[in-house]
């Protein structure tokens, strides 16, 4: 898809994806989540979607995904964080958009929920990761996530941005090769545009 048209498609459905930006938003603030303690969470997944903005006519297929890719983005922490089951973030997702796309939709949600866990690395194993790169747009929106928590950090100098950024650096190589998958799939792509903004903002601290 060109940029152009993905810019038409984003005009098209302006109204709702404003309506699922608000809707997600309050699904956070309705248990109290914050970002870094300092700011709204609707704060980080703003984040988030612009890298969709972006970026996304480079992943986007087709018309009928434009809504699901930014609602994934919108939602992506919403069963993790916000306390919503997959029946929950499906039924949300109706309301924009017809069955089979809420359940794109729906699909990227469930594929960025991170695995119980004692440690970062139990939540975040290979059978999470693996889920991502079965699911069409999941490696496209971690990588926006991870873009996101990137810069936020590197830009940020309390304690725990410190200690994030050397943790989102050593992991970056991991990272990368967890969500790249080998198929001729745009869906699954990775646009090396978003990679190298990742390592501009790694390489300049």
């Amino acid at each position: 898809m060109t940029l152009n048209e993905f810019q038409g498609y984003i005009n098209k459905y302006k109204s709702a994806i404003e309506e699922i930006k608000s809707s997600a938003h309050r699904a956070h603030e309705h248990v109290n989540q914050t970002y870094d303690k300092s700011h709204p969470y609707g704060f980080h997944l703003d984040m988030v979607v612009e890298s969709v903005y972006k970026y996304g006519h480079e992943v986007c297929e087709k018309e009928e995904d434009v809504l699901p890719l930014f609602f994934g983005a919108y939602y992506h922490d919403s069963i993790e964080d916000a306390r919503l089951t997959y029946n929950d973030v499906v039924k949300i997702a109706c309301q924009y958009m017809d069955k089979e796309q809420a359940t794109m939709a729906a699909e990227i949600v469930y594929a960025l929920t991170n695995d119980k866990g004692r440690t970062r690395a139990e939540r975040a194993g290979e059978r999470y990761y693996q889920g991502i790169r079965e699911t069409p747009y999941a490696p496209f929106v971690k990588l926006a996530d991870r873009l996101a928590n990137i810069t936020y950090s590197f830009t940020h100098s309390n304690e725990s941005n410190l200690h994030m950024k050397l943790v989102y650096k050593d992991e970056l190589p991991h990272f990368l090769n967890c969500i790249r998958v080998e198929k001729d799939d745009k869906r699954y792509g990775l646009p090396a545009t978003m990679i190298q903004a990742i390592e501009e903002v790694v390489k300049a601290q």
